[in-house]
């Protein structure tokens, strides 16, 4: 049976929104982490930049803008 770590705390990633778990290395610094990695905080990771875009358009403008899928119109 593989060893867990069921009484570790978590909290909610700043930049694509999923759970992570606190590390040895974030001891002293807990408070302070917000990304779960550093693709979060560079922005790279899809969820990530779907987060920031929604958190700069306003929701007006959201409603209007076509669902961006990365494809382009012919």
């Amino acid at each position: 049976m593989p060893h867990q770590k069921p009484n570790l705390p978590q909290k909610p990633c700043a930049g694509c929104g999923r759970p992570f778990a606190w590390r040895r290395k974030w001891a002293r610094v807990w408070d302070e982490v917000r990304f779960c990695s550093q693709a979060c905080r560079d922005g790279r990771h899809p969820a990530a930049k779907a987060v920031a875009r929604e958190k700069s358009v306003p929701d007006a403008e959201m409603e209007l803008r076509p669902l961006d899928r990365g494809r382009t119109t012919r």
